[in-house]
């Protein structure tokens, strides 16, 4: 019997694992190539995975709600074309994989395994970087005492200076190392935060958040608590590319079969910028600065359901106004239906989110992490400027428009911020309204 090994996708650089939310098959199932097999959740996305291959599902390893490393067998599928081999009682059995060793991944996707079996009762409940496992192994410290160490970092990571602090005070408590499985805590949130005491009363409404906003709500909470913020504003005077818009639109949309709207004309000043500041294209780690050798941008979308989805343009700098509005459009349509596939939002370096599409003038937005700014573009207003003439000043009817930058001032500052913020305000300004298309 021949058996192909179905494996879980690889979703992103910053994606190591992902939980099976959902089977569309079970074993002696009968599929065709691009049938759905599972469902799958991650931290960016939820996306369903197809076949590979044309066979009969002859094992299946993990039950739903099963948090999977990538590169892990999921399933085998059965490809020859004897189908009479029928599928013993023990593979009809949908169980999770044995847990006698504890898999624990690596910055670059692998998957390590490292024996437990001194604490067969204690299970890594969050990832630990090579770094942190390295410290703990040179000081003696057990997987059951790394567990009970809070972390500082995304999703409770334990990052190297909670670690060294909490060395610093290791003797003054000297049960930690004796934590049981039990006394473990698994739910650990993406950043620490009092909890707020709320009042409800007997006509007020409870709704519970769906799987996706808690998500958002963590990952905005830890970015706040990381990354000081500070906002710059600057108002541009964009006539020339409102004019130039309304001349070509039509003409744009019958060559090129794709709607033209304002934001790839920002997303292509935005990537400009980015490679005249490559300070801003860039991400913090720890006490490192990564420069990011690509210019790739992300759009905020609103979904249907009220959540908010960022996928991403890669290498947008190397992309023309053609090239970016095609592309933007597919992954904004797919956005909204859920058919993105998880690698699409995942390596952005810098965002864009539109608040002039809900005709909001100006916003302060929350930076994306790992990235290090983020940009807000308000709505397009017709206002009165004073100009100058060759026969004095005068008050003419312009279109204008607030950008605003939050930034990490970690390690942008305001004149930086504020002159990446006035060099993309420049470029739209400077817009050529004879642009052939």
């Amino acid at each position: 019997m021949s058996e192909f090994k179905v494996l879980m996708p690889k979703m992103g650089e910053s994606v190591q694992e992902a939980t099976i939310t959902k089977w569309f098959v079970k074993v002696g199932d009968k599929v065709e190539e691009d049938d759905l097999l599972f469902e799958i959740a991650t931290e960016k996305v939820d996306s369903e995975i197809p076949s590979p291959v044309d066979g009969v599902i002859s094992k299946v390893l993990f039950d739903v709600d099963s948090v999977v490393p990538v590169g892990e067998i999921v399933a085998y599928i059965n490809t020859s074309d004897d189908q009479d081999d029928a599928p013993t009682e023990e593979q009809k059995e949908v169980k999770p994989a044995e847990k006698v060793d504890e898999a624990i991944r690596k910055d670059d996707g692998s998957v390590e395994t490292v024996s437990v079996s001194d604490e067969s009762n204690v299970e890594a409940t969050r990832f630990y970087s090579p770094l942190v496992r390295s410290i703990a192994k040179e000081e003696k410290i057990s997987l059951a005492e790394l567990e009970a160490i809070p972390g500082s970092g995304a999703h409770g990571r334990v990052q190297k200076n909670d670690i060294l602090n909490y060395l610093k005070n290791r003797g003054q408590n000297k049960t930690t190392s004796t934590v049981s499985k039990k006394e473990v805590s698994t739910d650990r949130p993406a950043a620490s935060v009092n909890k707020v005491s709320v009042s409800i009363g007997s006509g007020d409404q409870i709704m519970e958040m769906d799987r996706v906003r808690k998500l958002i709500a963590d990952h905005m909470v830890n970015s706040v608590r990381v990354a000081p913020h500070v906002t710059s504003v600057v108002e541009a005077d964009v006539s020339n590319l409102v004019l130039w818009r309304n001349k070509v639109k039509d003409e744009f949309t019958s060559k090129y079969n794709q709607k033209l709207t304002f934001m790839p004309i920002f997303i292509e000043a935005v990537a400009a910028a980015l490679r005249e500041f490559p300070m801003v294209n860039a991400s913090v780690d720890e006490d490192r600065i990564i420069l990011r050798s690509k210019v790739n941008v992300g759009i905020a979308v609103a979904k249907p359901d009220g959540n908010l989805i960022v996928p991403v343009i890669n290498d947008a700098d190397q992309k023309n106004l053609v090239g970016i509005t095609s592309s933007l459009n597919d992954l904004a349509d797919r956005a909204r239906t859920n058919k993105l596939k998880p690698d699409e939002i995942s390596g952005g370096t810098f965002s864009i989110t539109n608040f002039g599409s809900f005709r909001n003038i100006i916003g302060t937005p929350i930076i994306n992490q790992p990235q290090v700014a983020i940009l807000a573009t308000g709505s397009i207003e017709k206002k009165p400027a004073v100009m100058e003439t060759p026969t004095g000043d005068a008050i003419v009817v312009r279109h204008k428009m607030f950008l605003s930058l939050s930034y990490d001032h970690r390690i942008v500052d305001g004149a930086l911020g504020g002159a990446f913020l006035r060099r993309i305000a420049d470029l739209l300004e400077e817009f050529d309204i004879n642009r052939k298309i």
